[in-house]
């Protein structure tokens, strides 16, 4: 490598660096704490897994609403203002919780959501771009990568407190452990009202040709038996109504969210009274319609918006559909299943520093192509191989989707100069394979029989293959990026 290389980032820029670096924790801290929410509010409000799975719509629809007006904005005014909004929408959104809570009102919790990811879209559709703009243009992608390494140490950080605060702290988890002490015929100490009914109900099924509690999936289980207490065939549990358990357990979940609200607010109040460089501003008037025009001509980009859309899709249902695996396959609870998310999001974390180290060498496209086609593999894992080997096929996908987003939003890009904030727009935008992916994947697990089959897989299993669909989305536009785009730029060259 020649001494005359580019830094990666200057040093004047480098409290700069730092700072908006941290921004990519505290959104990844967001994105990986609201997770395990959608399996914990099917369970405490009693609904189906597309219901449940709203919670992702409303999260990452929230990307989709505000990409745009967040690129006019920072546009129309600077990357500082971007982040100061972002951070302030980020906040409001988190104390909304508090209202949700007290009213145990789910349509509520995902107005917060939405409102919040109004910040996090500002938070994204700025930082991302400034990231790419603090230093020399050859250096771009490493220097998002880099930042963007720090976005699973948030991650990390939600997942541990969804794990160790939220989940292992619900009174329905109890309720659960119970009904395993029940399917293994380890039911002494099983409250007496709950085993009442899975006698009788366990009865009922048996006469109609269906499987009996004790073989049932626990998630079908736990949906029957929980359907029953929140309708009052069980009246109390451990002397406690429905309604006390889930305002206790709604309790619970709000206050991380009304945590990282104030520490949302104090990060906005050092960003404001911090000097920050205007790299990459230009104050002439925007031309919206010939902006679009340019990136509409641009086969790269519009297939990295679309493989982007499909990436992230395919995280969010790693990621969310992770705890329903393990807890419907292997019998698990909750809070151990959210122990295997966050092994995945180690191997995340240490494989996006790995494969950052890995771009130095190969080609962006060559990663990705490499990247997903492995994750595709392991995919097919998941869904025909049963018990701990599938979930750790689960958990191995991780390592395989480490650098796909800032690879792909670099790739799409490259090049951009004036256009990258509204292009970045597109790219963040694309988030909303988040909000609409997770839904559809709840919906095909709602299809399964009364057994929690389909086509003779457990239902979660068999959703999985809209995951690998993802994937083979993304290698191909490894592909495309290695061979015709990179063919194309040489011969415009």
């Amino acid at each position: 490598m020649s001494s005359n290389a580019p830094s990666l980032v200057p040093r004047s820029m480098l409290v700069t660096f730092i700072l908006v670096t941290s921004l990519f924790a505290l959104w990844g801290f967001a994105n990986d704490m609201t997770n395990p929410l959608v399996k914990a509010f099917k369970d405490i409000f009693v609904i189906s897994n597309a219901q449940s799975s709203l919670v992702q719509t409303a999260f990452y629809g929230g990307y989709a609403t505000m990409a745009l007006p967040a690129a006019l904005f920072i546009r129309r005014f600077s990357y500082k203002a971007g982040i100061v909004v972002g951070l302030a929408l980020y906040g409001v959104g988190a104390m909304l919780t508090l209202p949700a809570a007290a009213s145990a009102n789910f349509n509520l919790f995902l107005v917060s959501l939405y409102v919040l990811t109004f910040g996090l879209a500002f938070l994204e559709t700025t930082a991302n771009p400034y990231i790419l703009s603090l230093g020399a243009p050859e250096t771009a992608t490493r220097r998002l990568n880099l930042a963007q390494s720090f976005n699973p140490m948030g991650s990390l950080t939600g997942m541990t407190v969804a794990s160790l605060i939220i989940l292992s702290s619900l009174s329905v988890e109890e309720f659960r452990a119970d009904l395993g002490s029940y399917q293994k015929e380890e039911s002494e100490t099983i409250d007496t009202n709950l085993k009442e009914f899975l006698d009788t109900e366990g009865g009922r099924r048996e006469e109609a040709g269906e499987l009996p509690f004790t073989t049932l999936s626990y998630d079908v289980a736990l949906a029957d038996a929980l359907k029953a207490f929140k309708n009052g065939e069980i009246e109390t549990y451990r002397d406690t109504t429905y309604e006390e358990m889930r305002n206790h357990d709604l309790s619970i979940i709000k206050t991380p969210y009304v945590i990282i609200g104030i520490i949302v607010f104090g990060m906005m109040i050092v960003f404001i009274l911090t000097p920050m460089p205007k790299t990459g501003e230009h104050h002439e008037s925007l031309k919206l319609g010939a902006t679009f025009k340019i990136l509409f001509k641009n086969k790269r980009y519009l297939e990295g918006v679309f493989a982007q859309g499909f990436y992230v899709g395919a995280q969010i249902m790693c990621w969310t559909f992770i705890i329903h695996y393990a807890t419907g396959n292997l019998g698990v609870s909750a809070a151990t299943a959210q122990n295997y998310n966050i092994i995945a999001m180690s191997i995340f974390c240490a494989s996006r520093f790995i494969c950052t180290f890995f771009l130095r060498y190969i080609s962006p496209g060559k990663l990705l192509l490499i990247l997903a086609s492995a994750a595709a593999v392991l995919i097919l894992g998941v869904i025909f191989i049963n018990g701990y080997v599938g979930l750790y096929c689960l958990i191995g996908v991780s390592a395989c989707m480490s650098v796909m987003f800032p690879t792909i939003y670099g790739i799409a890009l490259d090049g951009m100069g004036d256009e990258a904030k509204i292009a970045s727009a597109g790219l963040i935008f694309a988030i909303v394979g988040g909000a609409l992916l997770p839904f559809l994947q709840g919906f095909v697990i709602d299809r399964g029989d009364s057994n929690g089959l389909i086509l003779g897989l457990p239902a979660v299993s068999f959703s999985f293959v809209l995951v690998l669909i993802c994937f083979l989305v993304i290698a191909n536009f490894g592909r495309r990026t290695l061979k015709v785009h990179h063919e194309a730029a040489e011969s415009v060259s």
